[in-house]
């Protein structure tokens, strides 16, 4: 089924809803934003192309390849800075009394996950939900997928107390058919019309009571808003991996996610869970296209939750991001290993959305949210690329100014984190702990970079080899060398070809094949379990 063809049974927002919209011509942050990355993009690739020794055809399709990158890179550089410039105001509560005019259910999605983390979070979310005088207007529905009798055995288990005290309702499906959008869209059809809106979960995701109640605020308060996405904290780490993506979120996560909000105003994304959707505004996206052809690139949707944004937006409700994270929080993948497995099905569902981005009638913005996610994956290969290509001496440049250039922007995101939490009103004892939060996380990521530069190349190849990497199946055979091998092998041949066919490079190639060279000590380091450490919170 394509979507021209079934383009008219999408539904549309009201004619009353429509006119009730306020469309700025541009909003000052837009603009901003458009100016910066354009500025650094303009600054960056110029840069480079005045250092380049020689103009070959190698030299222009290193220039082919840079420019999307700066655009890319300059795009995240230039949301952190209007997040700084235009900060989010923070949504307003609900006034004192207030109860919600309609029904909500809270939509909480299982598919093999472990049953007495699930369970303990199901009734932490029922107290929340009780404590903020929801009871009586929500309905906690659990949907699960989960297949395999041992695993429906412990999940049924685990949860059966919850739904015998009727704290929860809770349905498997049988047909699995559609994957997670397919069992959100078997509960619409059944019984979604009877509630106002529905509030999306994973099993993982965290949620207060409060923060369910202002966003129900919210929706009521403005009838032309189809879907609000919350803003997400990383949940305490295990790891010493999942402490950096912590303290990497808690850092950057602030202003690039209020900058975010800014440029993209009524058109924003929609990350998939921790989002309060108006059921009539998702009655025109519960259904999307099953795409022509076999996976990878054909058959369901897997990256659904930017389709199903773009086809709201499209429909004329509003979809907006408040990046206010209280309240709302996600577990985050503890091992590297985890991180490139969700990675790969990420992977694959974004570049599936290479048939999806010229569909007819998205709005511009939803283009570009759907691009920038396209690209999130495609830019690996292409650094990877760029890396060869300077390495071995097929593209010269004359000096070192544009590499450095490049990383000034690749960190700007990161001072802005730095000065928002330790800028000049900040004490000595806020300022030395961000700073060294902030020389911590920069050094790692840095070590990760190129061990995650590898995976995702290797995950764009795959997908573009035709593999489809399933659904939370069962691990599949094949030879398996041990962990951190195949980086460390990728950095001695990286290593090999520099020295042998350009060896003044040797130097600047080092931050890059090194860490993949240790790579085996690196992930196994970052793997082991540490203690949280804490950044100040953020005042005013």
């Amino acid at each position: 089924m394509t979507y021209q063809a079934s383009q008219s049974k999408f539904l549309r927002a009201p004619s009353a809803v429509l006119a009730e919209q306020t469309r700025p011509s541009l909003p000052a942050a837009r603009r901003a934003f458009c100016l910066l990355t354009l500025g650094m993009t303009m600054m960056a690739a110029l840069t480079v192309a005045a250092f380049i020794a020689e103009w070959t055809v190698w030299a222009i399709l290193a220039m082919a390849l840079v420019v999307p990158s700066l655009l890319w890179i300059s795009g995240g550089a230039a949301t952190a800075l209007t997040g700084l410039l235009h900060p989010a105001v923070a949504a307003p509560a609900p006034p004192h009394g207030w109860q919600p005019g309609g029904q909500t259910a809270v939509l909480v999605l299982l598919c093999r996950e472990e049953p007495q983390a699930v369970a303990r979070r199901l009734m932490e979310l029922s107290r929340q939900i009780r404590q903020a005088g929801l009871g009586s207007f929500t309905k906690l529905i659990v949907l699960s997928d989960t297949f395999g009798t041992k695993a429906i055995l412990e999940e049924e288990a685990a949860l059966g107390p919850l739904i015998e005290s009727g704290l929860i309702r809770y349905r498997r499906r049988l047909d699995n058919g559609g994957r997670k959008p397919g069992n959100i869209a078997e509960w619409f059809d059944r019984e979604g019309q009877s509630y106002a809106q529905m509030l999306v979960l994973d099993a993982d995701s965290r949620v207060s009571g409060t923060r369910i109640a202002r966003m129900i605020w919210r929706i009521e308060s403005q009838p032309a808003l189809g879907l609000l996405q919350a803003g997400m904290a990383l949940a305490p780490a295990r790891s010493r991996f999942g402490q950096v993506q912590r303290t990497a979120s808690r850092l950057l996560g602030p202003p690039f996610a209020a900058g975010l909000a800014s440029w993209a105003a009524d058109t924003a994304n929609y990350w998939g869970h921790n989002a309060l959707i108006r059921t009539a505004a998702f009655a025109s996206a519960a259904h999307l296209p099953r795409l022509s052809g076999p996976a990878p690139f054909g058959g369901d949707i897997l990256s659904h939750d930017f389709v199903e944004a773009a086809v709201i937006r499209r429909a004329g409700w509003t979809v907006e991001f408040d990046p206010d994270p209280a309240g709302s929080a996600e577990d985050g993948p503890q091992q590297l290993a985890e991180f490139h497995r969700r990675n790969r099905r990420w992977c694959q569902g974004n570049l599936q959305h290479i048939r999806l981005i010229g569909w007819r009638g998205l709005h511009p913005l939803s283009r570009l949210h759907i691009a920038s996610g396209i690209f999130s994956f495609l830019a690996a290969p292409v650094w990877l690329a760029l890396v060869v290509l300077m390495g071995s001496g097929l593209v010269m440049l004359e000096s070192g100014l544009p590499f450095i250039l490049i990383l000034a922007v690749l960190i700007v995101p990161k001072l802005c984190g730095a000065w928002r939490l330790a800028g000049p009103r900040s004490t000595a004892w806020r300022r030395r702990v961000t700073l060294r939060a902030f020389g911590g996380e920069l050094a790692l990521s840095s070590l990760l970079a190129p061990i995650v530069m590898l995976h995702h190349s290797a995950a764009v190849l795959s997908v573009l080899s035709g593999r489809d990497c399933g659904w939370k199946g069962p691990e599949r055979a094949g030879i398996a060398l041990p962990q951190g091998v195949p980086e460390s092998l990728a950095g001695l041949a990286l290593v090999a070809l520099v020295i042998t066919l350009n060896p003044s490079a040797a130097v600047w190639i080092v931050p890059v094949a090194g860490p993949m060279i240790a790579a085996p000590l690196l992930i196994r380091w970052m793997d082991a379990v540490r203690p949280e450490i804490s950044l100040p919170r953020h005042q005013g």
